[in-house]
Protein backbone atom coordinates (compact mmCIF):
# COMPACT_ATOMS: atom_id res chain seq x y z
CA UNK A 1 0.00 0.00 0.00
CA UNK A 2 1.69 3.79 -0.89
CA UNK A 3 0.51 6.77 -0.71
CA UNK A 4 1.00 9.61 -4.09
CA UNK A 5 0.74 13.22 -3.28
CA UNK A 6 -0.47 14.91 -7.02
CA UNK A 7 -0.34 18.45 -7.10
CA UNK A 8 -2.47 20.72 -9.31
CA UNK A 9 -1.14 22.85 -12.03
CA UNK A 10 -2.13 25.85 -14.27
CA UNK A 11 -5.67 26.52 -14.93
CA UNK A 12 -6.66 25.36 -10.99
CA UNK A 13 -6.28 29.36 -9.53
CA UNK A 14 -9.58 31.03 -8.07
CA UNK A 15 -9.36 34.65 -5.73
CA UNK A 16 -9.27 33.68 -2.09
CA UNK A 17 -7.00 29.74 -3.11
CA UNK A 18 -5.02 29.19 0.34
CA UNK A 19 -6.69 31.77 2.51
CA UNK A 20 -8.13 29.71 5.39
CA UNK A 21 -4.97 27.42 5.62
CA UNK A 22 -3.39 30.72 6.26
CA UNK A 23 -5.79 31.63 8.43
CA UNK A 24 -5.83 28.55 10.13
CA UNK A 25 -2.82 26.43 10.53
CA UNK A 26 0.26 28.35 11.69
CA UNK A 27 2.90 26.11 9.68
CA UNK A 28 0.95 27.01 6.23
CA UNK A 29 1.28 31.07 7.56
CA UNK A 30 4.72 30.55 8.28
CA UNK A 31 5.48 29.06 5.27
CA UNK A 32 3.79 31.63 3.14
CA UNK A 33 5.53 34.52 4.91
CA UNK A 34 8.37 33.29 4.20
CA UNK A 35 8.19 33.34 0.19
CA UNK A 36 9.75 36.12 -1.52
CA UNK A 37 8.81 37.33 -5.05
CA UNK A 38 8.36 40.54 -7.02
CA UNK A 39 5.68 40.99 -6.38
CA UNK A 40 2.49 40.31 -3.36
CA UNK A 41 2.01 36.94 -4.14
CA UNK A 42 -0.09 36.42 -1.05
CA UNK A 43 -2.08 39.83 -1.58
CA UNK A 44 -2.64 38.47 -5.44
CA UNK A 45 -3.68 34.70 -4.00
CA UNK A 46 -6.36 35.60 -1.36
CA UNK A 47 -7.90 39.11 -3.19
CA UNK A 48 -6.69 38.91 -6.68
CA UNK A 49 -7.82 40.49 -8.89
CA UNK A 50 -8.53 37.08 -10.84
CA UNK A 51 -7.62 38.73 -14.20
CA UNK A 52 -4.09 39.36 -13.18
CA UNK A 53 -3.97 35.91 -11.55
CA UNK A 54 -4.81 34.35 -15.14
CA UNK A 55 -1.97 35.59 -16.56
CA UNK A 56 0.36 33.03 -17.09
CA UNK A 57 3.86 35.48 -15.78
CA UNK A 58 1.82 35.40 -12.05
CA UNK A 59 -0.63 32.42 -12.42
CA UNK A 60 2.41 29.80 -11.86
CA UNK A 61 4.32 31.50 -8.86
CA UNK A 62 1.00 31.70 -7.25
CA UNK A 63 -0.74 28.16 -7.53
CA UNK A 64 2.78 26.61 -6.74
CA UNK A 65 2.71 29.17 -3.16
CA UNK A 66 -0.78 27.79 -2.39
CA UNK A 67 0.64 24.07 -3.68
CA UNK A 68 3.21 24.78 -1.22
CA UNK A 69 1.81 26.05 1.76
CA UNK A 70 -0.94 23.54 1.45
CA UNK A 71 1.43 20.58 1.78
CA UNK A 72 3.55 22.49 4.52
CA UNK A 73 0.14 21.89 6.52
CA UNK A 74 -0.58 18.45 5.47
CA UNK A 75 2.80 17.45 6.30
CA UNK A 76 2.42 19.49 10.12
CA UNK A 77 -0.49 16.76 10.21
CA UNK A 78 1.89 13.72 10.15
CA UNK A 79 0.79 12.87 6.21
CA UNK A 80 3.24 12.29 3.93
CA UNK A 81 3.46 10.53 0.69
CA UNK A 82 5.38 7.45 -0.41
CA UNK A 83 5.50 9.09 -4.13
CA UNK A 84 4.37 11.92 -5.60
CA UNK A 85 3.24 13.82 -9.04
CA UNK A 86 2.39 17.24 -10.86
CA UNK A 87 0.48 17.98 -13.74
CA UNK A 88 2.93 20.28 -15.45
CA UNK A 89 3.97 23.50 -13.13
CA UNK A 90 2.50 21.17 -10.55
CA UNK A 91 5.97 18.97 -10.91
CA UNK A 92 7.85 21.53 -8.77
CA UNK A 93 5.67 21.10 -5.69
CA UNK A 94 5.59 17.77 -6.19
CA UNK A 95 10.38 17.88 -6.58
CA UNK A 96 9.73 20.18 -3.34
CA UNK A 97 7.67 17.99 -1.52
CA UNK A 98 10.54 15.12 -2.61
CA UNK A 99 13.34 17.08 -1.20
CA UNK A 100 14.76 18.21 -4.87
CA UNK A 101 14.28 22.30 -3.93
CA UNK A 102 13.44 24.58 -0.89
CA UNK A 103 9.38 26.45 -1.41
CA UNK A 104 11.45 29.32 -2.59
CA UNK A 105 13.64 28.43 -5.57
CA UNK A 106 10.21 26.58 -6.61
CA UNK A 107 9.09 30.10 -6.35
CA UNK A 108 12.03 31.56 -8.06
CA UNK A 109 11.96 28.98 -11.00
CA UNK A 110 8.25 29.34 -11.29
CA UNK A 111 7.97 32.75 -11.51
CA UNK A 112 10.84 32.91 -14.41
CA UNK A 113 9.24 29.88 -16.15
CA UNK A 114 5.71 31.82 -16.42
CA UNK A 115 7.18 34.55 -17.97
CA UNK A 116 9.01 33.13 -20.45
CA UNK A 117 6.47 31.07 -21.00
CA UNK A 118 3.77 34.00 -21.23
CA UNK A 119 6.23 35.92 -23.79
CA UNK A 120 7.09 32.94 -25.74
CA UNK A 121 4.47 33.54 -28.73
CA UNK A 122 3.14 35.84 -30.47
CA UNK A 123 -0.25 37.20 -28.85
CA UNK A 124 -3.58 35.12 -30.51
CA UNK A 125 -1.46 33.25 -32.87
CA UNK A 126 -1.58 29.42 -30.79
CA UNK A 127 -3.80 28.16 -28.11
CA UNK A 128 -4.61 24.95 -27.02
CA UNK A 129 -8.33 22.63 -27.13
CA UNK A 130 -9.66 20.02 -25.18
CA UNK A 131 -10.95 16.90 -27.33
CA UNK A 132 -13.58 14.67 -25.79
CA UNK A 133 -14.56 11.40 -26.53
CA UNK A 134 -11.55 10.27 -29.13
CA UNK A 135 -8.92 7.83 -28.76
CA UNK A 136 -5.14 9.16 -28.99
CA UNK A 137 -4.36 7.39 -31.95
CA UNK A 138 -7.11 9.10 -34.03
CA UNK A 139 -6.14 12.36 -32.40
CA UNK A 140 -2.63 11.80 -33.50
CA UNK A 141 -3.49 10.73 -36.92
CA UNK A 142 -5.55 14.38 -37.32
CA UNK A 143 -2.24 16.17 -36.07
CA UNK A 144 -0.41 14.58 -38.65
CA UNK A 145 -2.52 15.40 -41.05
CA UNK A 146 -2.58 19.00 -39.74
CA UNK A 147 1.30 18.84 -39.70
CA UNK A 148 1.38 17.93 -43.79
CA UNK A 149 0.16 21.41 -44.35
CA UNK A 150 3.11 22.99 -42.37
CA UNK A 151 1.69 23.68 -39.42
CA UNK A 152 2.28 22.89 -36.01
CA UNK A 153 -0.24 20.14 -33.75
CA UNK A 154 0.67 18.02 -31.12
CA UNK A 155 -0.46 16.15 -28.30
CA UNK A 156 -0.45 18.99 -24.80
CA UNK A 157 -2.15 16.56 -22.18
CA UNK A 158 -2.96 12.90 -21.44
CA UNK A 159 -5.38 13.25 -18.91
CA UNK A 160 -7.83 10.57 -18.48
CA UNK A 161 -9.72 8.56 -20.50
CA UNK A 162 -11.51 10.64 -22.72
CA UNK A 163 -9.78 13.44 -22.45
CA UNK A 164 -7.05 14.92 -24.63
CA UNK A 165 -5.53 18.16 -25.03
CA UNK A 166 -4.13 19.18 -28.69
CA UNK A 167 -1.61 22.36 -28.43
CA UNK A 168 -0.38 24.25 -31.35
CA UNK A 169 -1.20 27.02 -34.23
CA UNK A 170 -4.54 28.70 -34.29
CA UNK A 171 -4.90 28.07 -37.92
CA UNK A 172 -4.18 24.24 -36.92
CA UNK A 173 -6.85 23.97 -34.43
CA UNK A 174 -9.56 25.63 -36.25
CA UNK A 175 -8.60 23.23 -39.12
CA UNK A 176 -8.75 19.97 -37.28
CA UNK A 177 -11.81 20.49 -34.81
CA UNK A 178 -14.54 20.08 -37.57
CA UNK A 179 -12.18 16.67 -38.08
CA UNK A 180 -12.09 15.33 -35.00
CA UNK A 181 -15.76 15.61 -34.95
CA UNK A 182 -15.45 13.71 -37.88
CA UNK A 183 -13.99 11.20 -36.39
CA UNK A 184 -16.57 10.73 -32.93
CA UNK A 185 -15.39 13.06 -30.74
CA UNK A 186 -17.78 14.75 -28.47
CA UNK A 187 -16.94 18.06 -28.38
CA UNK A 188 -13.70 20.18 -28.81
CA UNK A 189 -13.45 22.64 -26.51
CA UNK A 190 -11.04 25.84 -26.90
CA UNK A 191 -9.41 26.67 -23.82
CA UNK A 192 -8.85 30.15 -21.73
CA UNK A 193 -4.92 29.68 -22.39
CA UNK A 194 -2.60 32.60 -23.66
CA UNK A 195 -0.49 30.20 -25.84
CA UNK A 196 0.13 26.74 -27.41
CA UNK A 197 2.00 25.61 -24.22
CA UNK A 198 3.81 22.05 -24.43
CA UNK A 199 4.23 22.26 -28.08
CA UNK A 200 7.31 22.53 -30.01
CA UNK A 201 6.96 25.93 -29.94
CA UNK A 202 8.26 26.75 -27.03
CA UNK A 203 11.56 25.08 -27.64
CA UNK A 204 12.94 28.33 -27.65
CA UNK A 205 11.38 28.71 -24.01
CA UNK A 206 12.92 25.43 -22.61
CA UNK A 207 16.45 26.41 -23.51
CA UNK A 208 16.14 29.88 -21.60
CA UNK A 209 14.61 27.34 -18.73
CA UNK A 210 17.52 25.56 -18.65
CA UNK A 211 19.06 28.46 -18.12
CA UNK A 212 17.49 29.09 -15.26
CA UNK A 213 17.09 25.85 -13.59
CA UNK A 214 21.10 25.84 -14.15
CA UNK A 215 21.41 28.57 -11.20
CA UNK A 216 19.15 26.86 -9.09
CA UNK A 217 19.73 24.96 -5.48
CA UNK A 218 18.84 21.40 -6.58
CA UNK A 219 19.07 18.44 -4.99
CA UNK A 220 17.95 14.64 -6.37
CA UNK A 221 14.71 13.97 -4.90
CA UNK A 222 14.24 12.08 -1.30
CA UNK A 223 11.28 10.14 -3.24
CA UNK A 224 10.38 8.73 -5.84
CA UNK A 225 8.42 11.79 -8.26
CA UNK A 226 6.74 10.58 -11.73
CA UNK A 227 7.70 12.84 -14.76
CA UNK A 228 5.21 14.35 -16.84
CA UNK A 229 7.49 13.63 -20.07
CA UNK A 230 7.83 9.80 -19.80
CA UNK A 231 5.09 9.33 -16.84
CA UNK A 232 8.15 7.46 -15.32
CA UNK A 233 10.00 7.77 -11.55
CA UNK A 234 12.93 9.43 -12.04
CA UNK A 235 15.61 7.44 -12.44
CA UNK A 236 18.56 10.39 -12.91
CA UNK A 237 22.30 10.36 -10.75
CA UNK A 238 22.72 13.83 -11.43
CA UNK A 239 21.26 17.11 -11.08
CA UNK A 240 22.05 18.19 -14.84
CA UNK A 241 19.75 14.95 -15.88
CA UNK A 242 16.90 15.96 -13.61
CA UNK A 243 17.42 19.81 -15.33
CA UNK A 244 17.40 18.31 -19.00
CA UNK A 245 13.90 16.54 -17.56
CA UNK A 246 12.20 19.93 -16.55
CA UNK A 247 13.50 22.06 -19.62
CA UNK A 248 11.46 18.86 -21.67
CA UNK A 249 8.52 19.41 -19.85
CA UNK A 250 7.21 22.99 -21.34
CA UNK A 251 7.47 21.73 -24.99
CA UNK A 252 5.99 18.04 -24.84
CA UNK A 253 3.17 16.20 -23.65
CA UNK A 254 1.94 15.71 -20.14
CA UNK A 255 1.75 12.21 -19.76
CA UNK A 256 -0.84 12.40 -16.69
CA UNK A 257 -3.04 9.34 -17.21
CA UNK A 258 0.09 7.04 -18.08
CA UNK A 259 1.75 8.49 -14.29
CA UNK A 260 -1.02 7.08 -12.71
CA UNK A 261 -1.57 4.16 -14.65
CA UNK A 262 2.13 3.21 -13.80
CA UNK A 263 1.69 4.73 -9.74
CA UNK A 264 -0.85 2.29 -9.66
CA UNK A 265 1.10 -0.72 -11.10
CA UNK A 266 3.96 0.37 -8.70
CA UNK A 267 0.98 -0.46 -5.64
CA UNK A 268 -0.07 3.31 -5.00
CA UNK A 269 -3.60 2.59 -3.76
CA UNK A 270 -4.31 6.01 -2.29
CA UNK A 271 -3.92 9.33 -4.21
CA UNK A 272 -3.99 12.86 -2.80
CA UNK A 273 -4.65 15.96 -4.25
CA UNK A 274 -2.55 19.11 -3.12
CA UNK A 275 -3.82 22.51 -4.24
CA UNK A 276 -6.32 24.75 -5.59
CA UNK A 277 -9.17 22.69 -7.65
CA UNK A 278 -10.04 19.58 -7.97
CA UNK A 279 -9.36 18.69 -11.91
CA UNK A 280 -7.07 15.93 -10.79
CA UNK A 281 -9.08 14.10 -8.16
CA UNK A 282 -11.64 13.73 -11.28
CA UNK A 283 -8.26 12.69 -13.63
CA UNK A 284 -7.62 9.97 -11.63
CA UNK A 285 -11.02 8.87 -10.90
CA UNK A 286 -11.80 8.52 -14.35
CA UNK A 287 -8.66 6.32 -14.97
CA UNK A 288 -9.25 4.48 -11.74
CA UNK A 289 -12.68 3.78 -9.74
CA UNK A 290 -11.09 1.79 -6.90
CA UNK A 291 -8.45 4.03 -5.65
CA UNK A 292 -8.73 5.85 -2.93
CA UNK A 293 -9.03 9.75 -3.49
CA UNK A 294 -8.70 12.47 -1.44
CA UNK A 295 -9.04 16.11 -1.94
CA UNK A 296 -7.43 19.06 0.19
CA UNK A 297 -7.43 22.23 -0.75
CA UNK A 298 -9.33 23.70 2.53
CA UNK A 299 -8.29 23.35 6.30
CA UNK A 300 -11.43 21.80 6.15
CA UNK A 301 -10.37 19.10 3.74
CA UNK A 302 -7.37 18.10 5.82
CA UNK A 303 -9.09 17.89 9.40
CA UNK A 304 -11.46 15.58 7.79
CA UNK A 305 -9.10 13.25 6.04
CA UNK A 306 -6.77 13.24 9.40
CA UNK A 307 -9.96 11.94 11.53
CA UNK A 308 -9.64 8.58 8.64
CA UNK A 309 -5.75 8.52 8.06
CA UNK A 310 -4.41 5.44 8.83
CA UNK A 311 -7.49 4.22 10.69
Amino acid sequence: MKTAFLFAGQGSQIVGMGKDFYEKCSASKRLMDSLNCDYDIRKLCFEGPQEILNDTAYAQSAIAAVSLMIFEGVRAAGILPDVCAGLSLGEYSALSCAGAMDPQTVIDIVRQRGILMANALPEGTTGMSAVLGLEAETILEICHEIEKKGMVLEIANYNCPGQIVITGQKEALEQAEPLLLEKGARRVLPLNVSGAFHSSLLTKASEQLEDVLKKAKLSLPGISVYHNVDAQPGNYTSIQELIEILKKQICHSVRFEQTIRNMIIDGVDTFVEIGPGKTLSGFVRKVNKEVKVYTINTHEDLERMSQTWNK
